[in-house]
């Protein structure tokens, strides 16, 4: 059997981490397979340890992209406001939306990996990764809110991120039920209604 050219072996990699990026999002980090990874980047499983040296190896790389992806669309939809309010609403509404409930694997990396940190090691490379990841996103946020001063704002993102996180995941759990979007709907409200520096 010929041997893969290097341009072509990059590709493969690439097309692994894409398709483990979604697969993550979807079902967890632990909710998936290499079998699993590897049928829906359309490659043979053989050729998987090839490029990574283990799950945990890809789940790492898989899960670093899904929040570099995250932060860059937030960044553009940021880019297409002056107003900070209007650009927080820019993140806000399309995260509490049934869109984005439907399609867990174009949304939120820290609503799909929440649940498997739980159980990862203090320190754990791939917990590190999502702490970096929550961490980048949380300081995206923060820099839209004016609550009066660093620390206020720090917390004000804080509590926005976690109520987001929170509808999302339980808009999620109870999706088919209208209670589903009565919560993506008073979340959505609660948090646009007013801007941060309005907050008690």
């Amino acid at each position: 059997m010929p041997r893969v050219s290097r341009k072509q072996a990059d590709l493969n990699r690439e097309i692994i981490v894409e398709a483990a990026t979604r697969l993550f999002r979807e079902r967890g980090l632990h909710g998936i397979s290499v079998v699993d990874v590897m049928a829906a980047a359309g490659l043979t499983h053989g050729g998987f340890y090839g490029h990574f040296e283990s799950k945990e190896a890809l789940a790492r790389e898989a899960g670093g992209r899904a929040f570099e992806q995250s932060a860059e669309r937030w960044k553009t939809r940021i880019a297409e406001h002056d107003d900070k309010n209007q650009a927080r609403r820019s993140l806000i509404e399309p995260y509490l939306s049934a869109a984005s409930r439907d399609n867990p694997g174009d949304s939120c990396p820290v609503v799909a990996f929440a649940g498997d940190m739980c159980h990862e090691a203090a320190d754990s490379d791939l917990r590190q990764t999502f702490l970096d990841g929550l961490n980048r996103l949380l300081q995206t946020y923060g820099s839209l809110i004016d609550a009066g001063d660093a620390e206020q704002n720090r917390r004000q993102a804080l509590v926005d991120y976690s109520l987001m996180v929170g509808a999302l995941t339980l808009a999620r759990a109870t999706r088919g039920d209208a209670l589903s979007d009565e919560i993506l709907e008073a979340a959505r409200t609660f948090l646009t209604k007013e801007t941060p520096s309005q907050n008690p």
